[in-house]
């Protein structure tokens, strides 16, 4: 029978087949304007091998999850904290070319608190917000909260309902660098926040920047991406940003374009200088495996039908 024939088929293509179709990976119904993700068979049993302590993958385009581990689950963000602060920023239309300057209150004490940008240094917000997002330099994220209309307090009740208004209800923030292990947000928060972030052409195309010269004083001063990823040219990423504390673990998330498609990708908590890097590119490697498995079933389907 066409039947019998099919899941022979499907069998010898590797596919996990229930009655006569695949099975998704999982399934997405939408509830109070927000998508919910029920977790469904998986298309295969195999795992990514992931060393991130938490982990969150979405096809923006179906909204369908490819990949959830403690997906619901809060914890310190670090400096993905950056992409919110960039949100609020752009949310205020305060002037990019406004000349702003690196005051006392914007140093923070303690391990990840370095800064290349000295006391008194003056750039425009727009050259703030760059180096917040490409480089993650935190005086000039700090800078960017204490400049806005009602100072850091306001700004923070701008980030907290910016969270709100994109659902993101697991998350809090009470600074806009992310060197506090107050700001928290589970992996499924973040890809709203990744998804927000992505619609603004200013946060994209600061965010994957390479490198960026500022002046500094009396001299030109360079900044790199804190992210070996966007100097990859095999990676087409539209949106990202890494974080580092202590509490946090090595946090990376973004949206890249894989097989066609713009996928988010959360990694929390990551346990070693270059484990998020390689936990991407695993998960990269296990998502065109599972799209081969896609592209094989309809291949299969198409010919017998």
């Amino acid at each position: 029978m066409a039947g019998d024939r099919l899941t022979t088929l499907l069998a010898i293509a590797g596919v996990m087949v229930l009655g006569s179709a695949a099975a998704p990976a999982f399934s997405a119904t939408t509830h109070n304007g927000h998508h919910r993700r029920h977790l469904a068979t998986p298309l295969s049993a195999e795992d990514p091998g992931l060393k991130s302590a938490a982990a969150y993958v979405i096809d923006q385009g179906d909204s369908s999850v490819w990949y959830a581990h403690n997906a619901n689950v809060a914890s310190p963000i670090a400096s993905i904290t950056k992409l919110m602060t960039a949100l609020v920023v752009a949310d205020a239309q305060q002037p990019l070319d406004e000349v702003l300057e690196v005051s006392p209150e914007d140093r923070a004490i303690g391990k990840g608190a370095f800064s290349r940008l000295a006391v008194g240094t003056k750039l425009t917000r727009g050259d703030l917000l760059h180096l917040a997002l490409m480089s993650s330099e935190n005086r000039a994220a700090h800078a960017l909260g204490r400049n806005y209309p009602g100072g850091v307090p306001a700004f923070v009740k701008a980030m907290n309902a910016k969270a709100q208004s994109l659902g993101m209800t697991s998350s809090h923030f009470v600074e806009p660098t992310g060197l506090s292990c107050d700001n928290v947000a589970s992996p499924q928060d973040l890809s709203r926040l990744v998804m927000a972030a992505a619609q603004n052409p200013t946060i994209r195309d600061f965010s994957t920047d390479t490198e960026h010269s500022v002046m500094i004083g009396h001299r030109m001063v360079e900044f790199r991406t804190t992210d070996a990823l966007v100097r990859n040219p095999g990676w087409n990423i539209i949106v990202q940003k890494t974080g580092y504390i202590t509490e946090a673990g090595r946090c990376l998330v973004m949206q890249a374009v894989i097989g066609g498609r713009n996928v988010v990708i959360v990694l929390l908590n990551s346990f070693g200088k270059y484990t998020r890097v390689a936990d991407a590119v695993r998960m990269r490697k296990w998502i065109e495996a599972r799209m081969n498995e896609h592209a094989a079933v309809h291949v299969v389907a198409s010919t017998i039908s």
